[in-house]
């Protein structure tokens, strides 16, 4: 199947290029793949959007009744110790804590609006469909994807359900997987597109979605933590937005850069639903949804080179999100923009499957790369701890405005920073109490994920005695912790431990393929369609 341009992954950043490229011109042939079983299937994330990236791809957007509705009315910065809270008053807030003119949303359901403008204007959209490889030329440029093939069983061997894979050819092809992108590693490695990047950083997000009280609900309130329950050296903190119809979304986001192995994300989240000062908006209510993502939080000194012959990488494939706002879908649209207004230039001059330069030099002389400078400091400075770190962005942000005479690089790739588990002190973390407070599995439930059982396991191992011999041995298998999913379990047969995948389990969130400390869990999509299914995340 030929196109013009096909995009890789159904979220803001790939649903903005299809939109743009289709309202530049309706005679360009554009395709969208998405691996979800449908649009906003894996979109996870707060969220508080800053509309300015919508407001330049559909500027009516309120009047077609996109799903931006609930304004923040009030914003909150709290410090956390184990039984205390310390507000910090808003006049001290730098100007990235402030979400006047915001508002509070689900992201995947306003992908699903995104992914509906897109299809009336023509782009065709494929959910369901995992690409799964990406094809080349003769000259080594990217000339498309081609899909996996379904209905391949556990060994490898064609069932009765089976289908080939599809090719999807396009003159140029943009890769917008999200974070940690399965083809967008490939990608990075064949073009050495990293090559004058510093180390991405990450972060892992853990989300849940509850219905609460009447009274004790406000819509647009916006609240943030920082502290307990992670000690100090270590990066994190939460988030607590209130949506519309007495639903809340809570969170927390944990810096892969820690360094114990004993330490749970998912563990650390659940213990902080319990702080006194934060409990009672959850007393009376019901979680309805449970999800996990990565994300890519190293910022502008961490943005690999963006393109590359025949196409580019947007969104959180290549890493816009603005850690020290807590938003990307606004950069995400964005660079959605700018590639397809490049790519468009490019398709009317005729040129096809070489390097679009014009996406990243319109990118360095937009509002958006401005921003992202104006924050570049903000995990570099976070990662000497949360005391120094925010007494020294405040510093960086309020007596500089962003713009102090310094870049502070990145030291360390995030696999890099575990201490042996002889050098770590364990933690112990209180069982759950199944009204507050979930196990992994039962959460897992309420993110409505599922696969193909019998399929090939999709979560692959470089060396198979590394889990044990390493993993374990060294650091007492941290993927047993850092996995919000239980995909990763010890078991002993006959008193010889080995580790079991338990593939179904997995939302997608990638952390594995981040976290392992010897980097031999590579994480491959699995057959389209599986993965988590959620409702409004």
């Amino acid at each position: 199947m030929a196109y013009d341009v096909v995009i890789v992954g159904g979220g803001p950043a790939g649903l903005a290029a299809a939109i743009r490229l289709k309202q530049l011109s309706a005679a360009t042939s554009v395709c969208v793949l998405e691996k979800g079983s449908e649009i906003g299937a894996h979109i996870l994330s707060g969220a508080v959007m800053d509309p300015r990236g919508l407001d330049e791809l559909i500027p009516d957007w309120k009047q077609r009744d996109a799903p931006v509705k609930v304004a923040v009315a009030e914003d909150r910065f709290i410090f956390l110790t184990e039984s205390g809270a310390t507000r910090t008053p808003n006049w001290l807030l730098p100007g990235c804590f402030r979400n006047h003119g915001n508002y509070v949303i689900s992201l995947g359901s306003l992908a699903r609006w995104l992914g509906q403008q897109a299809e009336a204007l023509g782009v065709e959209i494929f959910p369901g469909f995992a690409a799964a490889e990406v094809l080349y030329d003769d000259k080594g440029a990217v000339r498309g994807v081609a899909t996996g093939d379904m209905g391949v069983n556990r060994k490898g061997e064609k069932t009765d359900a089976w289908q080939p894979g599809v090719e999807l050819h396009g003159k140029y092809t943009f890769f917008a997987e999200g974070c940690r992108g399965h083809l967008g590693r490939q990608l990075e490695a064949k073009f050495d597109l990293r090559k004058d990047a510093g180390p991405q950083v990450y972060g892992i997000g853990l989300k849940e979605l509850w219905d609460i009280k009447p009274e004790k609900h406000q819509p647009g309130l916006v609240v943030h933590t920082a502290g307990w329950p992670l000690d100090s050296r270590t990066y994190g903190g939460s988030f607590l937005y209130h949506l519309d119809n007495h639903q809340v979304a809570v969170g927390f986001v944990v810096g892969l850069a820690y360094a114990n192995p004993y330490l749970s994300p998912y563990e650390e989240f659940q213990r902080y639903k319990t702080h006194p000062a934060i409990r009672g908006f959850f007393e009376g209510g019901k979680r309805v949804a449970y999800g996990a993502r990565a994300i890519a939080a190293g910022g502008l000194q961490s943005l690999p080179k963006l393109v590359f012959p025949g196409g580019g990488l947007i969104g959180d494939e290549a890493g816009f999100l603005n850690a020290s706002r807590i938003k990307g879908s606004h950069a995400a649209i964005k660079t959605g923009l700018l590639a397809a207004e490049a790519a468009h230039a490019a398709l009317a001059a005729g040129r096809s499957a070489d390097e679009l330069s014009a996406y990243p030099e319109s990118f360095r002389q937009s509002w958006l790369f401005d921003e992202l400078w104006r924050a570049r400091n903000f995990k570099p400075w976070m990662a000497r701890g949360l005391y120094t770190g925010s007494l020294m962005f405040g510093i960086d942000q309020i007596v500089f405005g962003g713009k102090a005479p310094w870049t502070l690089r990145h030291a360390h790739a995030d696999h890099e920073t575990l201490v042996r588990k002889t050098a770590a002190q364990p933690i112990s973390y209180p069982k759950a109490d199944g009204v507050l407070t979930f196990d992994r599995l039962t959460n897992v439930a309420f993110s409505n994920t599922n696969h193909a059982e019998d399929q090939p396991v999709h979560l692959t191992l470089k060396d198979a005695s590394v889990p044990v011999n390493v993993n374990l041995e060294l650091y007492d298998a941290p993927e047993q912790r850092y996995c919000p999913a239980g995909v990763y379990e010890i078991v002993h047969d006959g008193g010889q431990p080995r580790l079991q995948i338990n593939a179904q389990n997995c939302v997608h969130c990638k952390t594995c393929d981040i976290k392992d400390p010897t980097q031999n869990i590579v994480w491959v999509v699995p057959e389209g369609g599986g993965g988590p299914n959620y409702p409004n995340m």
